[in-house]
């Protein structure tokens, strides 16, 4: 018995590792994160629960080697991405994709819809105190910002939120670890940016990371 046990174990462990090395390998050669659920499609896992187990194992394993890079959840899912302490030395790289540029006004409505969302356009200027169309066409041509829906109020005005590509770009998971208030004081944050308003995040969450879902 003891003989037939040893053989099932070991017969076992490479069918693990064979497994965490095509989860590996998938994870390399995405270009956008997936979810646990999708990753296991691709890499033949039983389910995204066990897709969850390797990646935390695959972490380990890169930190206690000391690999420059690891695997985050962001945007919803999962990505392989160099560490930020590398940032300078892969942006020498010139086939590396560059963050889009943003002016100081597309960055103040950008902001804002992300503290606020959903929102409509009169909301924001009302906000900024001045026009801001050309910064949601700039923004909505990036696809840092998306039209989620139609306000009820009269005209049925566009409801603005922030996009997956905005999670993505700006490495959160989801909108809910956008800084709050408190996190933010003395860094001049913005006056409409009050506690209260930044407590909505948590219950009001347009990209909460869905693992049914694939990204």
């Amino acid at each position: 018995m003891s003989d037939s046990t040893s053989n099932q174990s070991t017969s076992v462990e490479p069918d693990l590792k064979a497994a965490r090395r095509r989860l590996e390998a998938v994870l390399l050669m995405a270009r956008a994160p997936l979810t646990s659920r999708k990753l296991s499609q691709l890499a033949g896992l039983e389910d995204g629960t066990q897709s969850r187990t390797m990646i935390r194992d695959l972490n380990q394993h890169y930190d206690r080697l000391g690999r420059a890079f690891h695997i985050k959840r962001i945007a919803g899912g999962y990505q392989m991405l160099t560490r930020p302490q590398f940032s300078d030395w892969i942006g020498r790289l010139d086939q590396i994709p560059r963050r889009p540029k943003i002016s100081k006004s597309a960055m103040e409505t950008l902001t804002i819809i992300a503290y606020r969302q959903p929102i409509i356009k009169a909301e924001i200027e009302a906000i900024r105190g001045v026009s801001c169309g050309e910064m949601l066409r700039q923004l909505l041509e990036s696809g840092l910002v998306r039209i989620v829906g139609r306000s009820e109020n009269l005209g049925r005005p566009y409801l603005y939120g922030t996009s997956k590509q905005f999670l993505a770009t700006f490495g959160f998971a989801s909108i809910r670890e956008l800084p709050k208030a408190d996190q933010l004081a003395g860094q001049g944050l913005p006056e409409w940016a009050t506690p209260e308003q930044n407590q909505t995040i948590e219950s009001e969450d347009p990209h909460p990371l869905d693992e049914g879902s694939d990204v």
